[in-house]
């Protein structure tokens, strides 16, 4: 479960904001569930915000948005915040790669999206295919396919790309 929310800061309060921003990486990190957050910061002199938070289930998106903590930081960015632009809820499969932290860098080279993505896919389908043959091996190619794409698509979207673009952070940088 993504949880994806725009909003547009006040002029001059940026720094405020991002400092905020700091502090709900940390809140966050606290959350049981919680696999990860993407900020896509505005572009030249732009003043919107989006913040990806990633969960492993509903329930535990649901527990931090019902959450004091979740509660109080909303209180505190409230005198920051023109509006808050849009609020989605996203299942399934959602961000793999999210900009740099620095508002001056821009996404990672697409080449480099898809070459991680590669070296991450092929093991993990591989392995699937392994685990599951055994037990769908006599089942129509249709529905074989499907029993691991049950398991690839989660696998990916919240276990193995989420570790990867953190250990290859570096790497994927524009810089």
């Amino acid at each position: 479960m993504t949880l994806v929310v725009r909003r547009r800061i006040r002029a001059g309060h940026e720094a405020g904001y991002e400092q905020r921003l700091t502090e709900l990486g940390e809140l966050l990190g606290r959350v049981p569930g919680y696999r990860g957050t993407g900020i896509l910061r505005p572009a030249g002199g732009g003043r919107e915000y989006t913040v990806v938070a990633r969960f492993d289930s509903l329930s535990s998106a649901a527990a931090w948005e019902l959450s004091p903590e979740r509660t109080a930081w909303l209180d505190a960015i409230a005198p920051m915040v023109d509006d808050q632009l849009s609020f989605e809820r996203q299942p399934g499969l959602d961000f793999w790669f999210t900009p740099p932290a620095a508002p001056t860098l821009s996404q990672p080279r697409r080449w480099k999206m898809t070459l991680l993505t590669l070296l991450v896919l092929y093991p993990v389908s591989v392995g699937v295919t392994l685990l599951v043959a055994p037990l769908v091996g006599s089942w129509p190619l249709g529905l074989r396919a499907l029993a691991q794409m049950v398991l690839v698509v989660p696998s990916m979207t919240y276990l193995f790309m989420p570790l990867a673009t953190r250990s290859a952070a570096r790497w994927l940088s524009p810089d």
